[in-house]
């Protein structure tokens, strides 16, 4: 079974927009995981705007589970990944001024940036993800850099969705055929949620894991958060 990990940065958001500790992102994360969801997923950004270096800290002492730590790999964000040594670190290349994650890496211009940053983390023992579009040259590029897994950015796939199902999900099915053919672990995030998640899963072969966030986090204003995660892992199965 794809294992779904919860990206909790929607309710730091809501946290940080009066202040105080409601709702208290500690408990929140448990709460997911107590619910079901295999992993926590954070992304702290450079002005903090939603889950801060503090937050961060705090939730490795309590998670029990798969705890990722995605983003744009600054000197400030590598010294707090190696402070906390999460279970599986994602490199992102979000600008500080990014509102949400836009695009994956254009590795082949950046390999020289990513490799000593993949190779640090990989000598302290984090799994190593980097966050790249759903181009097949991009997986070939990745297996060099030698990580050990890379995040298929799904934004247009769910865009697409919405038009023509068998369009988008081509890109994505060639590109996991080559990373099952060269050994290298996938996983995918963005947008996916309760109407295209079950047939991203179905057509996906070796899909390892999936970081959901904001779709989940609204569902569970509707649903409830113990409620919505199981709706999601039944989308799994």
């Amino acid at each position: 079974m794809v294992k779904l990990s919860v990206n909790i940065n929607k309710a730091a958001t809501l946290r940080n927009a009066r202040g105080g500790n409601n709702p208290n992102v500690i408990k929140f994360a448990l709460d997911c995981e107590n619910f079901g969801a295999d992993g926590i997923t954070v992304h702290p950004r450079p002005d903090q705007r939603h889950i801060t270096q503090e937050d961060v800290i705090n939730l490795k002492q309590v998670v029990t589970k798969e705890f990722n730590i995605e983003g744009y790999p600054s000197k400030a964000f590598i010294d707090l990944v190696l402070r906390v040594q999460p279970d599986q670190v994602t490199l992102v290349p979000d600008e500080p001024h990014v509102l949400t994650s836009n695009q994956g890496w254009n590795v082949i211009n950046n390999k020289f940036f990513l490799q000593p940053i993949i190779n640090e983390f990989k000598l302290n023992g984090i799994r190593t993800s980097i966050f790249i579009d759903p181009i097949v040259s991009n997986i070939e590029l990745a297996k060099n850099l030698n990580v050990d897994r890379v995040e298929l950015y799904t934004e247009q796939y769910a865009k697409q969705f919405l038009i023509d199902k068998k369009k988008a999900i081509k890109p994505y099915i060639e590109c996991a055929k080559l990373a099952h053919d060269i050994n290298l672990d996938l996983n995918a995030g963005h947008d996916l949620d309760l109407n295209n998640l079950s047939f991203f899963i179905n057509h996906i072969d070796g899909l390892s894991e999936v970081s959901i966030g904001h779709a989940l986090i609204c569902d569970a204003l509707y649903f409830g958060l113990e409620n919505t995660i199981k709706l999601y892992r039944n989308q799994l199965k």
